[in-house]
């Protein structure tokens, strides 16, 4: 991934965005084209402190016949938006585009029937709870059979996570006033994404909002 070092998260950041986000892409290599699947995962850390990513695809996905062989990119994007030149209070500006990305990478291992089991009892719990204070949903709640039937459907794989990338380009080499200004837009639209980076970009930098509440305080009568 092309990081620019100013949008550039530490390692920690990075994996804390990719946990939450929690959904990407598996990009993986056979041979003569990519094959990619989207799919939910979740974090876990081997005693060394070593990053693993777990998900699963269904078992005819040509992903499965991968496994074990060259490393694996998991991709994660966040919100994303358009930046219009117009926005910006300085002159010379050109269009841009913002967003949170991370990306995963790492070789892969097919899990074995008994961690595949634990691995869909913890994927469903991370996003059930996240339903609250709706009853989460168990795999308790199937008949013995079926769930059977649908462990056989799919394969579980666990990334062991050799190399975090991230990029979080939110416009923080702008000045201040190109800053407030592109963050007031982005607020103002209508879609959710332009309105999460607007919210991603105060939180980023709370000094350039404070500054304006300052300077509208002074102007009170």
């Amino acid at each position: 991934m092309y990081t620019p070092p100013v949008f550039k998260p530490d390692r920690a950041a990075s994996l804390a965005f990719a946990e939450a986000r929690g959904f990407g892409m598996a990009c993986a290599w056979d041979g003569a084209k990519p094959i990619a699947s989207a799919l939910p995962f979740y974090l876990s850390y081997a005693d060394d402190g070593t990053p693993r990513a777990l998900f699963h695809v269904a078992r005819h996905n040509p992903l499965v016949k991968l496994a074990g062989g060259a490393s694996w990119l998991l991709a994660v994007n966040g919100a994303d938006a358009y930046v219009s030149a117009d926005w910006y209070v300085s002159l010379d500006q050109v269009p841009t585009w913002l967003y949170q990305a991370v990306h995963l990478t790492g070789p892969v291992r097919t899990l074995s029937d008994d961690d595949l089991a634990v691995q869909i009892d913890t994927l469903s719990a991370k996003f059930e709870n996240r339903l609250a204070p709706k009853k989460p949903w168990t795999s308790g709640k199937m008949t013995a059979a079926r769930l059977e039937a649908m462990k056989k459907a799919i394969v579980g794989f666990e990334m062991t996570v050799e190399e975090v990338e991230g990029s979080f380009k939110l416009n923080q080499h702008k000045s201040e006033t190109d800053y407030a200004a592109v963050t007031g837009n982005l607020a103002a639209q209508v879609d959710a994404g332009p309105q999460e980076i607007a919210l991603l970009m105060r939180q980023a930098r709370p000094d350039v909002f404070a500054n304006q509440t300052d300077e509208l305080e002074r102007n009170v009568p």
